[in-house]
Parts: structure tokens; sequence; C-alpha cells
């Protein structure tokens, strides 16, 4: 009689098991540094720590110096200039072109300033006196002489009743051109002279 020796069952399981398990090592190898990285990631926008603001625009570096009282002298005036000098620094506009208006040390009921370097506006100064051969400048139907200065053009009516003397300083070119605002409140404000008016202020 023939011997059977029993033989073992081929572990047919042996080779797909290896190639999962390796796979399955390698998944993990493969997917937990990206897990960190994904909760990293949410970690830091959750604190804060996305994309930082861009710095703030940094404060106007003029913001202290128009905050800063304009040096103004302010002398007593009679009773009809000091009232119109009232009505005209009512009606003054709060800028000038670009140039804010500021405080001035004294009498804020007839002088004003803007900008830094500052523009100022005196009301009630004493007439101009000039030589009648000297040119005067019409702005806005307001009749200015200009007086050159080392750093400044001082403009001054000749046409008004009460005369407003206008200090532009250098650094603003074309002195003329920043009359034009300030020129709309006189004739609102300041009556015409009746007498002594140059004549070229009437062409």
């Amino acid at each position: 009689m023939d011997q059977i020796t029993p033989t073992r069952e081929p572990d047919r399981d042996a080779g797909p098991d290896r190639t999962t398990r390796q796979a399955a090592i390698w998944a993990t190898v493969v997917a937990l540094p990206i897990a960190v990285l994904v909760g990293l990631f949410a970690f830091s926008q959750i604190n804060g720590g996305g994309p930082t603001a861009g710095p703030s625009p940094s404060a106007d570096p003029t913001a202290g110096q128009l905050a800063t009282p304009v040096e103004m002298a302010a002398p007593e005036l009679a009773e009809r200039p000091a009232v119109v000098c009232r009505a005209l620094l009512s009606q003054i506009p709060p800028t000038v072109r670009d140039l804010r208006q500021r405080p001035v040390t004294a009498g804020a009921e007839q002088n004003a300033a803007y900008g830094e370097p500052p523009i100022t506006v005196a009301c009630g100064v004493p007439a101009a006196e000039f030589p009648p051969t000297d040119p005067v400048w019409v702005v806005s139907r307001v009749c200015w002489h200009s007086v050159e200065q080392t750093d400044a053009v001082v403009l001054t009516t000749v046409d008004r009743e009460v005369p407003v003397r206008v200090t532009v300083p250098r650094a603003y070119p074309e002195a003329l051109q920043w009359l034009a605002p300030l020129s709309d409140s006189i004739v609102e404000s300041v009556p015409s002279a009746t007498s002594g008016i140059p004549s070229g202020c009437t062409g």
C-alpha cells in the first residue's frame, strides 16, 4: 500500500498580506506629514497666523503742526472794523485750496491761518501805501496790492472799507492763486470802499 504523506496547504494569502501591509505603511508615512501640515495651517489661521495686514498708514506728519497756534498780533480795532472783521472771520473757508485752517495765538475774530508754513489772514490792518504806478491785481472781484519780501509775498486789499492783509510764504508758488477762496469771503462780508480805490482796480 502506498504511504500517503500529508502535504501542507500552500499559504495563498502570504504574498497579498505582505503587499497590503507594505502599502498601508507607505500610506501612513505619506499621510502623516500631510495631516500634520494641515493641522498646523488650521491652527495658524485660528490664532491669527494667516497673512498679516500691512503697516497702517502713518499719521499725517503735519498734524501736530496744524494744531499749534500761529503767532499773530491782534491790535485793538475800532467798533466798525471790529464788526466787519468778525463778519469776515465767520465766512472764511475751512481750507484754502489744500491747506487746512489752524488756530492763532490772538485775535481769532480778526486773524486766521492756513497750513504749514502758515498763510496768514489779518483783518483791520492799516491801509496799504504805495506809488500810483505800482500794479494792483484783481482776484475774484477783490483788488490787491502786493509787496515782495524775502520770505513771503504780502498782499493787501485796496478796494475795501476795511483792509485785509494776506501773507503767503515763498514755499507756495504763485501767491495770487491762493487768494481766490479768501476773495470770495471778502466780497460777501467786507463792503467796498467808497473812495480812494486805485484806477487799476476798476479797469
